[in-house]
């Protein structure tokens, strides 16, 4: 049977998940389990679930791509537990956007995760043990709730412990779900049984091929199922022992992987680099995996006894590589980043080429090659990807004069890619990540820069005869722009393949408002890893097939958003608003502010923030994913992560001791209340009729829109808007907020400049990427001098850096255009209260973007019953209203708006 190229596994949580022939292998986090996680067992019997949704905050933070949730413990009960977690889990955004695992061994404990899990999840697992009946009753459930399932290949007789067990339960529990209960293929996932080995037991010396071999004939044999397991299962025998646990399960899942097992449950802290794996040891492992000795257990046993959990290779003398031939010097310098001798092998083989250009296109490339493969592979990370580059760079630069000398001497690139943030946006870290990644790979970047308008774009894609386009942004006005450039590229009638990136874009924005627009091709790419990829294949000279993959593919993906869109329930507006979020105004605590109106900061004590900075997203702008400070310590990413920590410490320091960003702020607190439900009313003359220090004329009121949820939701359970945390005007009590913005981006421009014109891209990306943590760390620092002296309703808080990381502060401080306000136009209003651009020169782009683009701005709120909440889609009717309340057409409200949260 041929397998269709669009029949792929898609699970989603408030984000897709698709698994495609092309996706890396999908990591299921299993930290939220009961049976797994002493922590969240103490936790969820303890009925502490605030703090076991860190845990699951973790686990997302972490990489996790599902969240597995298992609530089988006997003291337990199960079902309120599964109940009460999921529906706390599909409050909070950044967790709930991964798909969920529903894991148990009870069929009710299963059901009743279904009733409540947002999105399209997994059930983990059912099975044949209980007879075909009722195995075909449970799955009949599963499809009725729209739910993919992980079948354990588990039968009348037991598990399955051998090849030909595994491949005959696996066959026919999958001809019951196909054919009799119509169970759509590509949503059955089997778990063939990863059992131990090396146990000393004769039986179990197969266990590892025998999954390798089921795994390959499920792949090939059941079109479209996914194969899936529990990784830590086959060193069982080695507990206590990390260097040999470590290995075995990297050797396992390379091997699994290369025999078609495309999801699992994996520890990322127990596994080696499989490269990086000792030879001798990886032996005894692969000995072991594949039963190639009948000692080899013993073996692997006896190795086991020599080594230690710090076990590592002893390191080489730093310098011991400059005694190696020409080329593999200029390949380790790329690989480790090292410029030190860089100019000096340059020389060396310029002297023996013929032409200059050969050092680029043979020596240097060659190198850059390595480089490009090991990032490819998994075994090179972006922060060392980005040093290769800046080596590269000094090397090209030394070459250039004596190139140009040449009157034909030209380097051969393998495609010239056109890369642009969109008009109005000035963010640029991604991009530049990517252009640096691309060039790695011999791709010739014409980088336009930010705020390119489209006529720009098109003209210089036409000059230039460009073969790609990539346009990245970061606010939500960029992805109207990226929509308005695509028709234009229509309008020209190019045939240049589109990319499209940045942090608030997306697949199924990508899909739904940009591909329909352009005849050509049309990719959303998320990280650089796979920017190399998709631009290879754009580029091949055979690229008709994949054009057309991904065509059908966002098609079909284009297809089932909007089908999953309509089937989700709303209520109207008017309903919502009669199910606000309930405060009794007569008991809550409101404190005045000690001194309304307006305050500025310039030229703040810098240093101040160091111990402020949350450092977890300042990694991940690197695609190194991992919590600060675990990172460091990482089994995968925890050298690279150390390395660039002490990168980013260096460059800090010089920031502190030769001042070279300017950090300002401008904040006021204000008299205010709710109007018309949805409102906020700011008061710029206090009702005991203080005048409000304020140092320019303007109208006594301004007016703050607020949105509400409108997802329907079970009894009791409100729907949210910014406006319920202040009290109503018609209750006759005063309350108060408040709004800021804060800056440490003046000056970053002119550094990060500065270190290109040195071909130094790794510290350019740097010194944005530090002024953007620095900036958050100025808005966390300022709110809590806010909380406790200026407005001063928390003057008793002790928190801790972590603390503040997790919010547990009283109080929040939302930002237009993140989940709860998802309103750019709504900065105008803030602007306007402060006279932010006045006071201290942090500008509005034509899309809103703040520049310096290292700025941060929100409101104040003080309520102690003011939670962080995300908005969820909008229905028309309160896009209308919304629309009608700001005075403006219903398409451009919507233009402000996340492209997610509109009808």
């Amino acid at each position: 049977m041929k397998k269709s190229t669009n029949k792929y596994l898609t699970l989603s949580g408030l984000e897709p998940l698709i698994v495609t022939p092309e996706s890396n292998f999908i990591n299921v986090g299993e930290r939220t389990n009961v049976t797994g996680s002493r922590k969240f067992l103490r936790l969820i019997k303890e009925e502490k679930y605030n703090e076991a949704l860190e845990v699951a905050r973790d686990q997302v933070d972490g990489g996790a791509q599902i969240l597995d949730v298992n609530m089988d413990e006997g003291m337990l009960d199960g079902v309120y537990a599964m109940t009460t977690f999921l529906n706390l889990i599909a409050s909070e955004p950044d967790i709930s956007r991964i798909p969920i695992m529903i894991d148990s061994s009870k069929w009710e404990i299963i059901e009743a995760g279904l009733k409540v899990v947002q999105g399209k999840s997994v059930v983990n697992s059912i099975s044949l043990k209980e007879g075909e009946a009722n195995f075909i009753h449970q799955a009949k459930l599963v499809k009725r709730y729209g739910a993919a399932v992980i079948v354990m290949a588990f039968d009348e007789d037991g598990q399955a412990d051998t090849y030909e067990r595994r491949i005959e339960i696996c066959k026919r529990s999958y001809d019951v779900l196909v054919n009799t209960v119509g169970f759509p293929p590509q949503d059955i996932i089997f778990d063939p049984n990863i059992f131990p080995v090396a146990t000393g037991m004769e039986e179990h010396r197969k266990n590892a091929l025998d999954f390798f071999n089921a795994t390959k004939w499920i792949r090939e044999n059941l079109p479209y199922a996914n194969v899936s397991g529990g990784v830590s299962n086959v060193s069982f025998s080695f507990r206590g022992n990390n260097t040999v646990r470590e290995a075995m399960h990297s050797s396992f899942l390379y091997h699994a992987i290369k025999n078609g097992m495309n999801m699992g449950i994996v520890n990322p802290t127990m596994l080696e680099i499989y490269d990086e794996i000792d030879k001798a040891l990886l032996q005894c492992v692969e000995d072991v995996l594949f039963d190639r000795r009948d000692d080899a257990t013993e073996r692997l046993l006896d190795y086991a006894e020599t080594v230690k959990d710090n076990y590592k290779a002893a390191d080489v003398a730093v310098q011991e590589w400059r005694s190696e031939p020409l080329q593999k010097r200029i390949t380790h310098a790329l690989v480790k980043g090292i410029d030190a001798f860089i100019i000096e092998d340059v020389e060396e083989a310029r002297l023996i080429a013929k032409r200059p250009i050969e050092v680029i296109e043979g020596n240097l490339m060659i190198g850059m090659s390595v480089v490009g493969d090991l990032f490819g592979s998994g075994k090179m990370f972006l922060p060392q990807v980005v040093k290769s580059a800046r080596v590269m760079k000094k090397a090209v630069a030394y070459l250039q004069p004596f190139i140009e000398a040449e009157k034909d001497g030209k380097q051969e690139f393998a495609g010239k890619i056109l890369m642009a943030t969109v008009k109005g946006d000035v963010h640029d870290i991604g991009k530049n990540i990517v252009s640096v990644v691309l060039g790695c790979n011999n791709y010739e970047i014409v980088d336009l820069g930010v705020m390119v308008p489209p006529e720009k774009i098109i003209e210089t894609a036409i000059r230039e005869q460009v073969d790609i386009i990539g346009l990245s942004g970061l606010i939500t006005p960029s992805l109207d722009e990226m929509v308005y450039i695509s028709k234009e590229m229509e309008k020209n009638n190019l045939d240049i393949p589109l990319i499209i990136g940045g942090a608030t874009t997306s697949k199924a924005h990508t899909s739904v408002k940009i591909a329909p627009h352009y005849k050509d091709t049309v990719v959303h790419i998320n990280d650089a890893s796979r920017a190399v990829t998709v631009v290879g294949e754009l580029l091949n000279k055979n690229n008709v097939v994949y054009k057309e993959q991904i065509r059908t593919e966002y098609d079909k993906f284009r297809e089932q958003f909007l089908n999953r869109t309509k089937q989700k329930d709303y209520i109207t507006i008017e309903d919502a608003r009669k199910r606000k979020f309930p405060i009794d105004w007569n008991t809550t605590t409101i404190v005045k502010p000690k001194q309304l109106g307006i305050e500025i900061i310039e030229d703040f004590d810098i240093t101040k923030l160091e111990s402020f900075i949350d450092w977890s997203p300042f990694f991940r702008s690197w695609d190194l994913h991992g919590k600060y400070p675990d990172i460091l310590t990482d089994t995968i990413v925890g050298e690279q992560a150390t390395d660039l920590f002490a990168d980013a410490q260096e460059l800090l320091q010089k920031i502190f001791d030769q001042k070279l960003l300017k950090a300002k702020a401008v904040f006021g607190l204000f008299p205010a209340n709710t109007v018309n439900d949805d409102d906020i009313e700011v008061t710029l003359k206090g009702r005991d009729a203080e005048l409000v220090s304020v140092s320019h004329n303007q109208e006594d009121q301004l007016t703050f829109l607020t949105l509400r949820q409108q997802l329907k939701k079970r009894d009791g359970v409100p729907n949210h808007a910014l406006a319920d945390f202040i009290a109503p005007k018609d209750t006759g009590i005063q309350d108060y907020m408040g709004a800021f913005c804060v800056s440490t981006g003046f000056g970053t421009a002119a550094l990060a400049k500065q270190f290109e014109d040195d071909n130094d891209d790794y510290n350019s990306i740097m010194i944005k990427a530090l002024a953007d943590r620095l900036a958050e760390a100025f808005a966390e620092y300022l709110h809590k001098e806010v909380r406790t002296n200026h407005w001063g309703y928390a003057q008793d808080e002790s928190l801790t850096n972590q603390d503040l990381i997790k919010e547990n502060y009283k109080g929040i401080r939302p930002a237009p255009g993140y989940p709860a306000c998802p309103d750019h136009l709504e900065k105008q209003t803030i602007w306007k209260l402060l006279k932010v651009e006045e006071n201290i020169g942090v500008q509005l782009t034509e899309s809103l973007a703040m520049w310096p683009a290292a700025s941060v701005s929100g409101y104040y709120f003080g309520n102690p019953e003011a939670k962080y909440f995300g908005l969820g889609k909008i229905k028309e009717d309160q896009l209308n209203d919304y629309a009608k309340r700001r005075g403006i057409s219903k398409a451009e409200a919507t233009k402000w708006l996340n492209p997610n949260l509109a009808d």
